[in-house]
Order: structure tokens, then sequence, then C-alpha cells
């Protein structure tokens, strides 16, 4: 059975467990056309209380794609010409937790951490291709 695409999935990293959710946004025009396209990946501490929950914002931008859809698909998000990731993918999920802990995001925060995902994109594709090198 499929799952349901509003349901948070569970991912465990480094022994601490994590509800994470992904969500597009933006704003519609007068012509019907969408536009400021976003991607919101939000990851809750679990258990409930054991911390806030870190909000990664990819926003629209020139050189950087945030696509609604076809023709690629959703939760896809990158720079023209650069690296890329599929935010419905675990392992895109994990590599961009991994950069945000490197750089100070503390999971037993409280309150709401909101964060560009640009750098930490670049970060997460950086760090898969050193890992591809390894291999």
């Amino acid at each position: 059975m499929p799952r349901h695409p509003n349901k948070p999935r569970k991912l465990v990293a480094d022994g601490r467990v994590y509800l994470w959710s992904l969500r597009h946004s933006h704003r519609a025009l007068d012509s019907g056309r969408s536009a400021d396209c976003r991607e919101t990946l939000t990851l809750h501490p679990q258990p409930p209380g054991n911390g806030g929950p870190l909000r990664i914002v990819f926003a629209q931008h020139p050189g950087r794609y945030v696509p609604g859809g076809f023709p690629l698909g959703s939760g896809d998000v990158g720079f023209v010409g650069g690296g890329s990731l599929n935010l419905h993918e675990p392992g895109a999920v994990r590599a961009l937790l991994d950069a945000a802990l490197a750089r100070g995001w503390q999971p037993g925060e409280h309150g709401v951490v909101e964060v560009d995902g640009w750098p930490l994109l670049e970060a997460a594709v950086a760090a898969g291709s050193r890992a591809g090198d390894s291999a």
C-alpha cells in the first residue's frame, strides 16, 4: 500500500529519531501562474517535546530551481548546471540534517529554527561527492 503523502516519515540518525515532512508553497499570480516557489523540509526531533523543529527552506532564486512538479519531479531542488537533491529521498534528508548539525543546529533546542537550505544543499552535495570519491 502506498504511503500517504501528508504523513510524516521517520528518520533515525546517530541514535536520534526525527519525523520529517516536505511541503511546497507558492504565491498565485493574477494570470494563474505561480511565483515565489518554496520547498520546506521540516524535521521534528522525537519524542515530542524533545526539541523544536528544524525548517530547511529552499526559496526560488535566479540560478536555482524549485519546481512544483512537471517537467521536473516534485521535491527536486538544485542549482542550474550544478548539484541537486530530491527532498523525497531519505538519503537527501539525512545529508541535509548532517549539514545542519555541522553548522551548529542543536536538536534539543526548543522553538522553531528556520534556515536557508541553499548553503546546506551545497554542503550535502559536496559531502556526497566526497563519499563517492572514496567508494
